[in-house]
């Protein structure tokens, strides 16, 4: 019996072709050209396991395995699989026949890879671009890119498990998140961090969960296992086109073939909809961008401004009536569109900067007013530098609509050190961390938790009195006190360790000064 193939098979031979783009383009780019192909290899080897199962219940009749085979996942054509690819490797123009097999692809599936508005895909992505080199280096980089991805088999018979495939796209995901620096905040959110957010809003079966800032859908798809069945329905959004691509084919590579993910952004231009209304939702789980400029408001005085451009005064759906947050921060408009999408019973969670705990101005009326309305359910500080991009310290806000008679908000602050396991580029939240985070909360919305003090600089309970005397400021040291004392020092066992070192540093001159006089006679 043949070894099965496991993810750290999948990774180390897609790391090595990796070696075909290093240096070439940016790692933020070379990616998407690894990750589709990833995509093409394992739906040509799956077309073609299901293929020969067919033709064997055929008894070799083409005809009838043909007429199947259009029942299945995927139409692929011909020229489309990656044996054909492989076959036709040494062609002069190799980049312009792949990139012919993505865009026949496309066409043969578009319900399934093509956006509502018929972009699909790989429109983002050409084989034959000029930025993989001259025609030579070009031809040479795709042949050794097919040789690498074709010395491994994905047809599901050979692999370990279902999850294989989708478990080494998630961690050439976030290696190449880690490599693509400033950029990989823009589609990934650490894993650890999916987990913590998941765990908070885990979901019931039968729900419907949405992330509107998706990225690349790791932490809906996060979410949606946490259900413990199949029984649920993910949807997303994102604004980036080839981000959208990824989310796209990590749903199908994950098996979620009926997943929901639309492109476009999220503030001007809602996608998830019911007819005329946003679509309601049981999980909205989110990593925005942080304290994005530009999100949508417009300036009072902007004369040039376009008639038919976005203004959220009068947003159609009519999802910031609690406020319009500043033109340079769109933290609480991303916010106040995940709540306003949560059905009666929903809950939300979300990663925000510190500075949406304390703004003032028309976003600290937003947090008033989200506060008395009893929505706001559980402020965590998470530790510094989990996240890609940047340094600063994040916090995790859920939110839940059916909190019922409990108006009291939780805090924890998690960013000590043994929540976290210190990197060299990026640090992790541990288990243990998230054991701690988890444990409390979920005591909290159990209901046996009261006010005050849960556990020194970890965690406190406040009452809605206690937040409306601190101005509905959410700054979590105005709560849990994580102030640590400084050791008290004694001066005088000090003054004696003084005394002793100037009597053996007296005694080591004393030494020097013997053996140099030695040296001179």
């Amino acid at each position: 019996m043949s070894t099965k193939i496991t993810s750290k098979d999948i990774n180390q031979t897609v790391w090595k072709a990796c070696g075909t783009f290093r240096g070439v383009i940016d790692p933020s780019q070379y990616k998407d050209y690894i990750l589709t192909m990833l995509f093409l290899k394992y739906v040509s080897d799956l077309h073609k396991d299901i293929y020969k199962q067919h033709l064997e219940k055929y008894k070799g009749d083409i005809e009838r395995t043909h007429r199947a085979m259009k029942m299945e996942r995927f139409n692929l054509p011909h020229n489309s699989t990656f044996d054909y690819l492989y076959e036709h490797r040494n062609d002069t123009n190799i980049g312009e026949v792949i990139d012919i097999a993505l865009t026949d692809l496309e066409e043969a599936n578009r319900e399934k890879l093509s956006s509502e508005d018929g972009s699909g895909i790989f429109r983002n992505i050409s084989f034959n671009s000029n930025n993989l080199g001259d025609a030579k280096d070009k031809n040479s980089r795709l042949k050794n890119l097919l040789n690498d991805f074709n010395a491994i088999d994905l047809t599901p018979s050979h692999l370990e498990n279902n999850d294989v495939i989708g478990d080494a796209y998630e961690y050439l995901i976030s290696f190449f998140a880690s490599d693509a620096g400033k950029k990989a905040g823009e589609f990934y959110t650490p894993s650890e961090v999916s987990t913590l957010i998941a765990k908070l809003t885990k979901s019931k079966p039968g729900s419907r969960i949405c992330d509107p800032t998706c990225g690349s859908a790791s932490l809906l798809i996060k979410a949606g296992k946490e259900v413990g069945s199949n029984d649920f329905s993910l949807y997303g959004q994102e604004a980036n086109g080839s981000t959208w691509a990824l989310a796209v084919m990590n749903m199908f590579l994950h098996g979620f073939d009926n997943a929901t993910i639309r492109w476009g952004d999220t503030i001007r231009n809602p996608k998830l909809k019911e007819g005329d209304s946003l679509m309601k939702f049981d999980t909205v789980i989110a990593n925005p961008p942080f304290s994005l400029d530009k999100w949508g408001k417009v300036d009072d005085k902007e004369e040039n401004k376009a008639s038919n451009s976005f203004d959220p005064e009068s947003d159609k759906y009519n999802r910031f009536w609690r406020g319009i947050p500043p033109k340079s921060k769109g933290d609480w408009a991303f916010i106040t569109h995940m709540i306003e999408t949560l059905n009666e019973h929903g809950k939300a969670g979300v990663v925000v900067p510190h500075g949406v705990l304390f703004r003032g101005s028309s976003e600290g009326k937003i947090r008033q007013k989200t506060i008395e309305e009893n929505l706001l359910e559980a402020v965590i500080g998470l530790p510094s530098n989990l996240f890609y991009g940047t340094g600063i310290p994040a916090a995790i806000l859920i939110f839940n609509k059916a909190k019922g008679k409990n108006k009291n908000v939780l805090f924890i602050d998690a960013s000590s050190k043994g929540n976290y396991d210190a990197g060299k580029n990026q640090n992790k939240l541990n288990k243990k961390g998230i054991k701690n985070i988890i444990d409390t909360y979920s005591s909290f919305t159990s209901g046996n938790l009261v006010p005050g003090i849960l556990e020194d600089k970890f965690s406190y309970v406040a009452t809605v009195e206690e937040i409306a005397e601190n101005a509905y400021n959410l700054n979590i040291p105005r709560y849990v006190d994580t102030f640590v004392e400084e050791q008290e020092v004694d001066i005088t066992a000090v003054q004696m360790e003084i005394v002793k070192l100037e009597e053996e540093l007296k005694s080591v001159q004393m030494e020097m000064d013997r053996y140099l006089k030695e040296l001179t006679d």
